[in-house]
């Protein structure tokens, strides 16, 4: 993501990063960046609450005004409503729920199935 807006910004295109890791954006040096204290995946604000989401999409299209600093990072005032997610997200010792990767080929269809195999 800050590779991408480095270079669309070379370019002229003006961009913003939003994103709930705070180490990730100091560490990616995008050229302007929000970030919103969320659990990861809700940087947009959260889920089934569209005053909170349209809160921080305006405050994101309101910080290309505010922010003429390259490599600033504007810190949304946003609050989850509880701290419990954060326990988690520093754990080292987390328990991985991936299922393992299915390496057999996957067809939508019998007549996809039918279609590859005969080449």
């Amino acid at each position: 993501m800050s590779l991408a807006a480095r270079h669309l910004e070379a370019r002229g295109i003006p961009t913003l990063c939003l994103g709930s890791a705070l180490d990730i954006l100091h560490a990616g040096a995008p050229p302007r960046s929000i970030f919103v204290d969320y659990p990861l995946g809700h940087s947009t604000g959260k889920p089934f609450d569209p005053a909170d989401q349209t809160r921080i999409v305006r405050a994101a299209l309101q910080a290309f005004e505010q922010m003429a600093t390259p490599g600033d990072i504007l810190r949304l005032d946003a609050h989850w409503p509880d701290d419990t997610w954060r326990a988690a997200a520093a754990s080292t010792r987390g328990l991985d729920t991936r299922m393992p990767r299915d390496t057999s080929p996957q067809y939508q269809t019998e007549e996809d199935r039918r279609l590859a195999e005969t080449g």
